[in-house]
Formats: structure tokens, sequence, C-alpha cells
């Protein structure tokens, strides 16, 4: 009898009766779906992110000037000065710095020209960058009333991009927000139900192998994962003009990415269900893990914003390299071969926790 057993049908059942289980269960589809799709409500219509103008600063721009010690020193521009040109540029275009200046200092008046590149994909900072240029100038030329100004020249320029919405940056960080909840809560709480209910050792005396309990429930957990990833990202895209810049191509770039992730969370969540005693002692532990990654790693603001010191911690979390990847498919266009490197740090993140839950994954 046990010859004619089939542990593949064994698992596609078990998968099938995970999976009726996780839709019902009001946690999983508010983790997966509600709060998501909640964040990405608010966001999508009031906005969200900071204010602050990213800058590029040229290579060779004239910085020992009051034009440029005025920038610096004010709250809202910050000033990037360690990229080079082509980058500025490329990133100028996409959205992801507001505008690219240089400051020539001349041998005669006007003593300092102002050359300020914009770019259409962020129209809306481009008009604080000029109201904050325009207070600079009135300035110094009140404290020069009686001389030429002493900058007497600005030249501004405006190169084509796409428009980078909020719902661009916001969207992606809420997939991974519901990617990593559904990954470690759930896988967290089910296998340590399965096993303070003893429904694990009741399998064992079947002829069910342990793979196809593990499979069953993961299967089960990615599919509703995926599910809930393109219901995100539809509705992103056709309620709040998400942009999918290849179409189609980009939605299944993003699903696999989806995939991914999930499935290296789902790790974390093998190893909380070691860890735990008890279902009590699953939300402190899973939080642990879960709460650096939804604060720091550029889920509702870029890790830019924070502090100097905080950001390495920021670019060390596998959720960082998952929200960056999923951002540059959807926005930039790039391939998964385009973004090899978050993909590498995610697989590294994948070998270290699976290390890890073979280690302290229990099965009574």
């Amino acid at each position: 009898m046990n010859n004619n057993y089939s542990n593949f049908n064994a698992t596609l059942a078990i998968a099938k009766a995970s999976f009726r289980s996780i839709v019902r269960s009001p946690s999983s589809v508010v983790f997966t779906l509600l709060f998501p799709l909640i964040f990405i409500l608010v966001f999508g219509f009031i906005g969200g992110n900071p204010v602050r103008v990213d800058v590029g600063v040229m290579k060779g721009s004239d910085t020992q000037n009051p034009v440029y010690a005025a920038l610096a020193k004010s709250s809202v521009i910050h000033l990037i000065n360690d990229q080079p040109l082509d980058q500025m540029n490329s990133d100028l275009v996409k959205g992801h710095i507001d505008a690219i200046i240089n400051i020539t200092k001349n041998e005669s008046r006007p003593l300092f020209t102002v050359d300020v590149q914009y770019t259409k994909a962020s129209a809306e900072k481009d008009n604080i960058l000029k109201s904050v240029l325009s207070t600079i100038f009135f300035r110094m030329n009140q404290l020069t009333s009686n001389e030429p100004p002493v900058i007497a020249e600005l030249k501004e320029t405006t190169v084509s991009g796409r428009e980078y919405k909020t719902i661009d940056f916001i969207l992606p960080g809420q997939l991974g927000f519901s990617l990593l909840s559904t990954g470690v809560f759930g896988t967290a709480f089910v296998f340590l139900s399965l096993r303070i209910t003893l429904v694990i050792k009741r399998f064992f005396a079947t002829p069910v192998k342990r793979y196809s309990i593990v499979l069953g429930e993961a299967l089960a957990r990615i599919t509703f994962a995926l599910i809930g990833a393109l219901f995100i990202i539809l509705i992103g895209h056709f309620a709040f003009d998400f942009t999918l810049i290849h179409g189609v191509s980009t939605v299944l770039q993003m699903l696999v990415l989806s995939f991914v992730g999930v499935v290296i969370f789902m790790g974390f969540g093998f190893v909380v269900s070691g860890i735990a005693k008890n279902e009590s002692s699953v939300p402190p532990i899973a939080n642990i893990i879960t709460l650096p990654q939804f604060l720091l790693s550029g889920t509702f603001f870029s890790i830019s914003v924070f502090p100097t010191w905080l950001q390495p911690v920021c670019k060390a979390l596998p959720l960082t390299y998952l929200n960056d990847a999923m951002r540059k498919i959807a926005f930039e266009g790039a391939s998964l071969l385009d973004v090899g490197h978050q993909l590498l740090i995610l697989l590294i993140w994948g070998i270290i926790v699976y290390s890890a839950a073979v280690k302290l994954f229990k099965w009574e």
C-alpha cells in the first residue's frame, strides 16, 4: 500500500487545505491586503514624503561662495557632491534627484554664474528650489544695493523625464511590507500551531514525508502572497496611476521578486517558530525581526533621510534590497539582471536564515 502512496498528491492536498485556512483567517487577510492597501490609499491621496529637494553639484563647481553656503544651510535642500556626472544626469531624468547645479566664479561682475538644470520628473521640487534661489539672490542683492548685483546671471534648463509620483515610491514599500508580514508571521504561527496541537505528530503516523508537510504549507503561503502582490500592484496602477514602465512584463518581474522575497521571509518564520515556546511569544519575537525592517528599509520614506550613522544598518536589511529592486523594475524599467546586486544580497540572506532555521526548527 505504501509503495503506491503519492507524496506529490499529499503535498498538493496539504497546500489546498492550508490555502483555505489562510483565506479564512482574518489576520492573514489584514496583514497581506488590508494594511498595505490602507497605506497606499492614504499616501496615494495625500502624499507623505518629507519635503526635501535633492540637488546634484557638478564636479568642478565652485563651492567657496555665498550661494553654495546658503544652499548648504537650507533645511529643504540636500546637496549631493559624490556622484559622477553621468550618474547624476541619469538620476535627474529618472526623478531620483531634482536638479543639477553648477556655480562658476567669474573674473568680473557678475561674480558668479549659477547654472541650474531641472527635470520634468519632479516639477514640484523644482519650484521649491527656484523659490530658495530667488530668496538667496534677493538677500544678496540687498547687501549690495549701491553696486551692481553680486549674482547677475541665472541659467535654467529643464530635461524631460517621467514624473516620479508618491505612489511610485510607496507601493513597492507596501508590497514588501505585505510579503514580510506573510512570510514571518504566517509561517511562524502555522508551524508552531501544528506542533503544539500535535498535528505534525499525527502526520508522522502516515506515509506523508516531512518535506511534503513543509512544501504543502509553503506552496499555500506563497500562492496567497503572490495573489496579494498582484492585487496590490493592479490596484495601485489602475486607481493611483502607479508606473509599470513595461506593462505586463514589469508585473511578471515584480511577481518573480515577490516570490524570492516571500521565500526568504518564510525562513525568518521558521526560525521564529523554532524559538517560540507558545503562540503568545510569537509576536514579540517576530516583531524584533520585522519592525526594524518596516521602519528602516525605505518602506515609508527614503533611507537617505536617516542620520549617516544609521544608514549602514538600513543597507544591511533584506527588505531594503527587495524594495529597491521593486522600484527599479517598476519605474526605471530595469530587468531582473539589472537588479542582480539586490538579488545576490537577498540570496546571501536566504542562505544565512535557512541555515539558522535548519538548526532551530522543531518538529515536536
